[in-house]
């Protein structure tokens, strides 16, 4: 698995899962509900097809993804986000959170 980000809209199946997930967000920083800490994760996402549904939300991270379905578009605006989120993942003081 590439250790780049993948783009909004791509599709994936995490390991050992049974249902596609559509990357909505990145770099995204929560509360943990098992710590009470402010953490972040590589993604946001959604059931696939079924959409945004905030009872059903799923953090994840490119560790945690077995196989790609569908990439999201890349352009010159994608390269550049990858670029920034390079950089403020490098100073942020929140930590990853570890998803099993």
């Amino acid at each position: 698995m590439s250790q780049e980000l993948l783009p909004l809209g791509s599709v994936v199946y995490l390991q050992e899962g049974t249902e596609k997930l559509m990357i909505i967000g990145r770099g995204v920083i929560f509360r943990d509900n098992e710590t009470g800490e402010q953490v972040y994760t590589d993604y946001m996402g959604c059931i696939f097809p079924n959409g945004i549904n905030p009872d059903n939300t799923y953090f994840f991270n490119q560790e945690n993804i077995d196989r790609v379905v569908f990439e999201g578009l890349k352009d010159e605006d994608e390269e550049r986000f990858l670029q920034v989120y390079k950089e403020w993942e490098e100073k942020l003081d929140v930590p990853k959170k570890v998803v099993e």
